[in-house]
């Protein structure tokens, strides 16, 4: 059984392509990926690991946490499954997992998977016992045996399902958008008790001090920069798109779109493209963590714009208290 009409290509984050692959295909989302990147939030994830190793790009937290909200507010019903594969019981999770997989395949929707990093399950043979999954960097299909479903070379295995859309007003979705991105921007830690990893603003402060120290993974400070100029770059181009829609986006485009120029020209230097890699030239690591200190200054400025603009309406998801409290056990 194999889904047709899905490609994976890597042009945001891992998690963002896999769902536009996903939601393209089901005809359940159109326009640029960048919209896409921006309605849910995704665009606005920023979270960087204190030595820059690579993985700090999708430590943008619990992904349940995470990936639950931005789907919300595109409209469309989500699930998940995932954990820790150490876990006693991860064997019964897997196999359940597997079910609803091809349940979803059968249903002609594809699945958002852990490989790492993420990709898309796209069809499987039960003959073979094998899923058929794209990554995003080619356009081979690789295979996942039934048995090996969610081992990797990381302790996590996850996977994401979608179902039915309804319609959100672009007004709503974006101002929802705006409060995501707010929320990211001010917690300093997705994933405690660990405090290596930092989201946000803080953030700013552990990719400056690493590159400043010295002491850090040089593919994985690429890897962060090359992300966060991306994102970057969506953003501006989400609230070039959607500024009309709320008094006060356009000079918070502004400001991003002046962030992006200046960020892009420093890291064409920093990061100049030799043989088809990137690498950095560390005599311009000063002027680099210069330049992240002003974009840094900038963002901060266009959040302070987005909680007046976010202010200016009700926020009844943040502001009613659910009948059993806000932190009832589930």
């Amino acid at each position: 059984m194999i889904i047709n009409g899905i490609q994976m290509k890597r042009e945001s984050k891992s998690f963002t392509d896999a769902l536009y692959a996903v939601l393209t295909a089901a005809g359940l989302f159109h326009g640029p990926t960048f919209m896409l990147s921006g309605l849910s939030g995704m665009a606005f994830k920023f979270s960087v690991h204190e030595k820059l190793f690579p993985f700090s790009v999708t430590a943008y937290g619990q992904w349940g946490k995470e990936h639950g909200p931005a789907i919300d507010n595109l409209g469309i019903l989500t699930g998940h499954s995932g954990g820790r594969t150490r876990h006693d019981s991860f064997a019964v999770y897997q196999q359940a997992a597997i079910e609803d997989v091809k349940h979803s395949l059968d249903r002609g929707l594809a699945c958002v998977y852990w490989i790492p990093e993420f990709g898309v399950i796209h069809g499987y043979d039960e003959d073979d016992r094998v899923f058929y999954v794209q990554d995003g960097s080619s356009i081979e299909t690789r295979y996942v045996l039934y048995d090996n479903f969610g081992l990797n070379i990381t302790p996590f295995w996850y996977c994401q399902y979608i179902g039915d859309k309804v319609d959100i007003p672009l007004r709503d979705a974006v101002l929802e958008s705006l409060r995501l991105a707010l929320e990211d921007w001010e917690t300093p830690y997705k994933t405690l008790p660990d405090q290596s990893i930092a989201s946000g603003r803080l953030a700013y402060s552990f990719l400056i001090r690493a590159l400043q120290q010295g002491e850090f993974d040089s593919s994985g400070a690429v890897y962060i920069l090359e992300s966060y100029l991306t994102a970057r770059s969506e953003i501006t181009s989400y609230l070039q798109e959607v500024e009309s829609v709320l008094p006060g986006l356009n000079e918070v485009h502004s400001i991003y779109a002046e962030l992006e120029e200046m960020v892009r020209g420093q890291l064409n230097v920093a990061l100049p493209l030799t043989n088809s890699n990137r690498a950095l030239v560390h005599q311009q690591l000063p002027s680099l963590c210069t330049t992240l200190q002003q974009a840094l200054e900038l963002e901060e400025r266009a959040m302070q714009q987005l909680r007046i603009i976010s202010g200016r309406y009700p926020d009844r998801k943040r502001s009613i208290i659910p009948r059993w409290g806000a932190h009832t056990a589930r």
